[in-house]
């Protein structure tokens, strides 16, 4: 059973690191008042708000601040100021032992979601695809908050994964199995394959979106995960949205679900909203949930938080 970091609560330290590309200092500071407002203390990494061209400092150093806030005993949450690229650099750079002994909740989404799947497989720790800093405006919808404070403000034994009210999930081939959660964005979990830091996804339900990609990227990615054998052994797919992908060769998103997905003969799930799209279900990387594509059911089966 993997680990569950200890609850949020009104109060509790969020430490704030850039792990990717920076982001602008302004939006840092308006995103950081917003918690503040929101009753939680805000400590800062040395680097968050650093840049250095594509990512926002050095590998080792944006290492650094993840791990100082690990061995920080009053910082409860990890959040992360965006996603962008180069995450997958910092992984050879971090205690996963020490990470292990000091669970924390991590969220986030984008190229965030090659560390959630990481620090689940190397530490045992549940991590959640959820919001980033950047999320915290008056924009984001009250049902992404909601969805981020049930899976870690909220011990409960299970919880449905549901898109919000008039957005339909989409069972496409039938079947109930499962398993612990693996996936998250598409561009970082290839990017992953044949490196030490693969995903494993056997015994998995693998959840999978992506964003402003044309559809012969996502060709290439899919075809190329079904080669390296990532749906082989897996228990289920969910597809999440593409979110501002365009189309390529009069071929949809759905049209390659459609066409590479579907004959793979998995339970398969389509449209669920989250991480790059407008609304932002909250899903635990590392926690065991139920898919059930008779009855069109997504829930995680075990608390993804600790008191």
């Amino acid at each position: 059973m993997a680990i569950q970091p200890p609850i949020l609560k009104g109060g509790d330290t969020i430490g704030i690191v850039t792990l990717g590309s920076p982001l602008d200092a302004t939006i840092i500071d308006e995103r950081i008042r917003t918690l503040e407002d929101m009753g939680f203390n805000v400590t800062v990494g040395k680097y968050a708000y650093s840049y250095d061209g594509i990512v926002a400092a050095s590998a080792q150093q944006r290492a650094e601040d993840f791990m100082t806030m690990i061995y920080n005993p009053t910082v409860k949450m990890i959040l992360p100021t965006r996603g962008g690229t180069g995450v997958r650099d910092i992984l050879p750079y971090l205690d996963y032992q020490a990470i292990n002994r000091n669970p924390k909740i991590v969220s986030g989404y984008s190229d965030i979601t090659i560390l959630l799947n990481i620090l689940n497989q190397f530490s045992n720790l549940i991590t959640f695809q959820s919001l980033l800093l950047i999320d915290f405006n008056a924009n984001t919808p009250a049902y992404s908050f909601n969805q981020f404070f049930a899976a870690t403000s909220t011990v409960t034994r299970t919880r449905a994964i549901q898109n919000p009210p008039g957005i339909q999930l989409k069972s496409l081939i039938p079947g109930h199995v499962r398993g612990p959660i693996v996936g998250g964005n598409l561009t970082s979990f290839v990017g992953s394959l044949g490196t030490p830091y693969e995903i494993n996804t056997s015994g998995k339900i693998i959840v999978i979106e992506e964003t402003h990609e044309p559809s012969n990227t996502i060709y290439r990615y899919l075809t190329q995960l079904i080669m390296a054998g990532k749906f082989r052994d897996c228990q289920g797919i969910v597809m999440g949205q593409c979110t501002n992908c365009s189309i390529s060769y009069g071929t949809s998103y759905d049209d390659l679900i459609n066409g590479l997905l579907y004959p793979l003969g998995k339970p398969l799930m389509t449209n669920l909203n989250t991480a790059h799209g407008y609304y932002k279900a909250a899903v635990p990387i590392g926690a065991v949930a139920d898919l059930d594509t008779y009855n069109n059911t997504f829930t995680v089966l075990e608390p993804t938080v600790k008191v």
